[in-house]
């Protein structure tokens, strides 16, 4: 698989799973993506395996690693790790595709085999497998080096006032903008879309399914709305804030800045309608950024973290990996020595370097090497920094689906904001009480 495709496997893995289970905060955040998981009372698995920092210091033998896709930067960084000594660690290559990945993995935990030591998880598979009883809780671990992270990347990691997987690759959105429509980023969405009905308007991922439960969560959150309420037991989606947001988003294709057809488009038919000339603006993923500059806008066009939405405070929406230590491990003192390296300054520069892979930590965003290889690494890291978790919840698949499903309703003229957001509430709250 090539760098490019890798990328955009990456941005798009949730993408794929709303059907299987699915694929942030700012520095002073900690409410789960809109849902309050640091107060939330939620199910968790009684007698939960818990592991200390220590614990890794001295760790011999062999784990393995389960990971799918592309194991670009992640060879080298499993090598280094290796060089040092002492715990020996493998790949068990899972399926391509993030669906298969999470399908293999959890065939592996239901039958408690202590096949794979490590498990990479996208970041919303967290609550699912926590409320299990599948993982280790790294609680402790994560306080000892909680100043090292991203925010919002270690709230991917929290259920329940705890953490369980620690994060070693991130991923936002970026507002992508021609200079000959605007010399610098608009400062709010509404500008946005004012600048694009008088140019050749805004594309984004509007077709049904994960990625327009993105796309309107990055509004909502900015608007200051949620979708869980403070227990994470009960939806919150019936709000003002919500009418607003998916009222701006029929508005803006009743007005034409946003085309009727972006409601078929996925990540790809946004970017090459940006490519082509046909959209002054565009909300994607970090990986378009090399591919819009080996086309022919290359020098065309710049990136920019989300503006606000009217008077809010911007945000995005966290995508990404994190890892964690199977329960039935055999070593997870060992599983903890691979963790520890894999999300540490070392591990996070070789992965950025060699892979293209977001970093977690506030450091490596200043690494030179780094910089170079991600030459929008100040962006990226503002845009990680004001990005919030999805709904934490062991239904997160069923939440989804009531966002985008009745956003899509809006959107294609077949409900109302009123109707589609009192359905959302609803189907978000029957999800919630199956759980």
């Amino acid at each position: 698989m090539s760098r490019i495709k890798w990328l955009l496997c990456l941005a798009v893995a949730c993408t794929a799973l709303v059907a299987a289970g699915c694929g942030g905060d700012d520095e002073g955040g900690g409410d789960g993506g809109g849902g309050g998981a640091e107060e939330a009372q939620v199910p968790l698995p009684n007698n939960a395996k818990t592991i200390s920092l220590d614990k890794a210091q001295s760790a011999t033998g062999d784990v393995t690693f389960c990971i799918g896709g592309s194991l670009e930067g992640h060879n080298q960084t499993l090598a280094a790790f290796n060089k040092q000594g002492g715990v020996n660690a493998k790949f068990i290559e899972l399926g391509e595709q993030a669906d298969q990945q999470r399908t293999q993995q959890i065939q592996r935990l239901r039958a408690k085999s202590p096949e794979c030591d490590v498990l990479a998880m996208d970041v919303i598979w967290t609550a699912e497998y926590a409320s299990q009883g599948w993982i280790y809780d790294l609680s402790e671990v994560a306080q000892q080096r909680k100043a090292e992270f991203i925010t919002s990347t270690i709230d991917s990691a929290t259920y329940g006032k705890k953490v369980w997987a620690l994060p070693i690759n991130s991923n936002a959105g970026f507002l992508y903008y021609r200079k000959d429509v605007a010399q610098e980023a608009p400062a709010t969405w509404q500008e946005v879309y004012e600048q694009a009905g008088q140019s050749d308007g805004i594309v984004y991922q509007g077709a049904r399914y994960e990625g327009l439960t993105v796309n309107f969560l990055e509004l909502l959150f900015s608007a200051g709305g949620n979708i869980l309420d403070e227990s994470g037991t009960k939806s919150a989606a019936d709000s003002p804030q919500a009418r607003e947001v998916l009222q701006f988003m029929i508005d803006g294709i009743k007005s034409g800045a946003a085309p009727k057809a972006v409601t078929t488009y996925q990540e790809e038919q946004g970017r090459r309608a940006f490519e082509n000339g046909r959209a002054s603006f565009m909300r994607n993923w970090p990986y378009a950024y090399d591919l819009g500059n080996q086309s022919d806008i290359k020098g065309k066009f710049e990136i920019a973290p989300f503006p606000a939405f009217g008077e809010g405070k911007a945000a995005g929406v966290l995508g990404g990996f994190n890892l964690a230590i199977n329960a039935a491990s055999d070593n997870p003192e060992g599983a903890l020595a691979f963790i520890n390296f894999y999300s540490s300054p070392e591990g996070q520069e070789i992965m950025a370097t060699e892979g293209a892979l977001p970093p977690v930590l506030n450091a490596t965003y200043d690494d030179a090497q780094v910089k170079k290889a991600l030459p929008f690494a100040e962006e990226l890291r503002q845009a990680i920094q004001q990005a919030r978790p999805r709904p934490v919840s062991p239904v997160y698949s069923q939440i989804s689906q009531a966002i985008f499903q009745n956003v899509h309703s809006a959107l294609t003229g077949r409900m109302s904001a009123d109707q589609a957001v009192k359905a959302m509430n609803q189907g978000i709250q029957q999800a919630l009480e199956t759980f």
